[in-house]
């Protein structure tokens, strides 16, 4: 029989991030320096009160946007990080990881047809939840001369008539660029003068290593035009607790909202109680995995420099980015080779877009140790290659 299959899904490619660990979980003394995910285990305090909810008997749904106490919460760390106003009541939304909240996002905004510009190398997801959407995906090509950052120009060049939305991915994943206020102030002007909307991904916010993060929709006359995506996974090592946040207008949540409630009902209710925990209390938390993500940043950035590996130098998330484009072969045939020769998984980085070919995403959420050890086997594989290049 012919099975019945969407069209769009089916040509959607699978992502280029997985392969690879695959092989690395079979693979003996292997390394791998690629999932972003923390090293770190979720702090005990907050554990705990995942735990003392269970012990409670709160196993029950909350409300389809999240328990109030969360969404209070929420507004409380926005306000204190930011200095932005939400209403907890009509302009949050506690979904499963910031992911869904992309997806549901677009869903919510999007109308066949509709342009929707992606600033790319980024975050797998964009792409695709802009397809399934039924969005045209606008690609802007970032450049290492610029540091990954969006300008001002390539976006009024990416604009058209038909553009709805702009995804903002910063901090970025996978280059850790960062967009600092004065970037922002010039991308908000375009917004407002062209009648854009904002998907702001923050879920890096809380890791950054060069001032405080700003968030586009605190700049004058943007909160009312931006989607502003966060969650916990990142910030407070709670990847496998899958929950994340969307903060907006308020009618774009309420559609938001809607489909969450009939795909959802509701994220998961254990996550919600640690999450309120993890706000009041987890500052410090934050700032002690920020600063050992500081110093592995700093200890690779060093290591490619006596390497004489280019590497531009990122300022949010926990990746490094360099580059490999002198060794004459493609992203995915170096990290192919650096896994089969020396058992280290990276990521190449056309995983996250055409520009991200000729270079390697490599993340810091990884010990000390590990990375010293990925490092000597880095610096052995690029030197062969080196050799061999010179003898050919």
């Amino acid at each position: 029989m012919s099975l019945p299959l969407n069209e769009s899904v089916v040509n959607i490619k699978p992502s280029g991030i997985r392969k690879f660990f695959d092989i690395v979980s079979e693979m003996k003394d292997a390394i791998s320096l690629g999932v972003g995910e923390p090293d770190f285990d979720t702090p005990w305090h907050i554990r705990d009160e995942g735990i003392y909810s269970l012990e409670r008997g709160k196993t029950f749904y909350t409300s389809n946007a999240g328990l109030k106490e969360l969404r209070q919460e929420i507004c409380n760390y926005q306000k204190r990080t930011q200095g932005i106003n939400y209403d907890a009541m009509k302009e949050v939304l506690v979904t499963v990881g910031g992911s869904e909240a992309i997806d549901i996002g677009l869903r919510a905004m999007i109308n066949p047809g509709d342009e929707v510009i992606i600033p790319q190398p980024a975050y797998v997801s964009y792409f695709p939840c802009a397809i399934l959407a039924g969005a045209k995906p606008v690609i802007i090509n970032l450049k290492a001369e610029n540091q990954f950052r969006l300008t001002a120009d390539e976006l009024l060049n990416a604009v058209t008539d038909r553009t709805k939305v702009l995804i903002l991915p910063f901090p970025n994943n996978p280059t850790g660029a960062i967009m600092e206020r004065s970037d922002l102030e010039k991308i908000a002007q375009i917004c407002i003068d062209k009648n854009i909307c904002v998907m702001s991904d923050e879920i890096y916010s809380a890791l950054t290593y060069k001032g405080e993060h700003v968030s586009i929709a605190s700049i004058e006359g943007m909160k009312e035009r931006t989607i502003l995506i966060n969650g916990f996974s990142k910030a407070y090592a709670m990847t496998g607790w899958r929950l994340g946040y969307a903060c907006g207008p308020a009618e774009i949540i309420k559609q938001m909202t809607k489909i969450h409630q009939f795909a959802i009902m509701c994220a998961p209710t254990t996550s919600q109680y640690a999450a309120i925990e993890a706000l009041k209390n987890g500052d410090n938390d934050v700032r002690l995995m920020r600063g050992a993500y500081n110093q592995r940043r700093r200890f690779l950035m060093n290591a490619f420099k006596e390497m004489n590996l280019e590497c531009f130098e990122p300022y949010g998330a926990f990746y490094v980015f360099p580059c490999i484009k002198e060794f004459g072969m493609t992203s995915e045939e170096f990290a192919t080779r650096f896994l089969e020769e020396e058992k280290v998984a990276a990521v190449p980085g056309s995983a996250f877009g055409d520009s991200g070919e000729g270079y390697l995403r490599i993340s810091y959420a990884y010990s000390i140790e590990n990375l010293k050890t990925a490092m000597e086997r880095l610096s052995r594989f690029v030197n062969k290659l080196r050799s061999e290049k010179h003898n050919v």
